[in-house]
């Protein structure tokens, strides 16, 4: 059975550098794109509610105007029947019946001035939806316009370093396979700790290159010794010197 290489803490330190110098170049080519994605998405959401909203009032108007169309057939229906109870009234026998045909004829006539009454105030709850419609229409073609320019602008940001980024993540696989899995878990989950993603950092100017807390010349004598790693009293960050940092190139 083939035995693992061992290898030293300077040389465990160097893989965690170069790891963090790719990675670092992939957070710049994200920076970059700063809060396009974000924004693009958060379009997408609000077009669709204000999509549904104008289907919705659509459906509103829509509505209201079959009612409309309902209530205009029942005026028709009754000025049929006024019609024919004025053809009946020229054959009554008594004044019963002349009473009875009065009496359904003011009933369709008020029948009718309901109906007349309902289609007014049908007209105007269109009117207003109208308005609505015409807001959320103006509203959707301002948002897909700014959409359309944000797509633009972060296509043209992922075109210009889509072949550098694919370059750095293929790096960043190959580089996590030099490190050993524990101290890549430690390293991810510094990284993931800070917004600027730096989990690895030199000592700069007797402090940390990531919190800037000082660190005392004892620890930064041990830390120049590449004897065992060391992190930041203060943000837990991994310190290393400045040298050994500067000496390790992306490859």
């Amino acid at each position: 059975m083939a035995q693992l290489k061992e290898f030293s803490i300077e040389e465990k330190l160097g893989s965690l550098i170069n790891l963090q110098k790719i990675d670092s170049k992939l957070d710049e080519i994200k920076i970059l794109k700063g809060e396009l994605p974000m924004e693009v998405a958060d379009l997408e959401d609000e077009l669709q509610g204000l999509r549904a909203r104008q289907t919705r009032i659509e459906e509103e108007i829509n509505g209201v105007t079959e009612f409309i169309e309902e209530r205009k057939n029942a005026i028709k229906e009754s000025e049929g029947l006024i019609k024919k109870y004025e053809k009946d009234s020229e054959n009554v026998k008594n004044n019963r019946e002349f009473e009875a045909i009065n009496k359904e004829t003011e009933m369709q006539q008020l029948e009718i001035k309901l109906a007349e009454k309902h289609i007014k105030d049908a007209n105007e709850e269109i009117a207003d939806k109208v308005i609505l419609l015409d807001k959320a229409k103006k509203n959707i073609a301002t948002k897909e316009g700014s959409l359309e320019l944000k797509k633009s602008e972060l296509e043209k940001i992922i075109s210009a370093n889509e072949k550098e980024e694919k370059e750095f993540a293929k790096l960043s696989e190959e580089a996590k396979k030099e490190v050993e899995p524990r101290l890549l878990t430690s390293y991810e989950k510094i990284r993931g700790n800070f917004r600027n993603g730096l989990a690895v950092v030199p000592v700069v100017r007797d402090a940390c290159g990531g919190c800037f807390y000082s660190i005392p010349p004892q620890k930064q004598s041990e830390i120049k010794q590449h004897k065992k790693i060391i992190a930041c009293e203060n943000c837990g960050r991994i310190l290393v010197d400045e040298e050994l940092h500067n000496n390790i190139e992306v490859n």
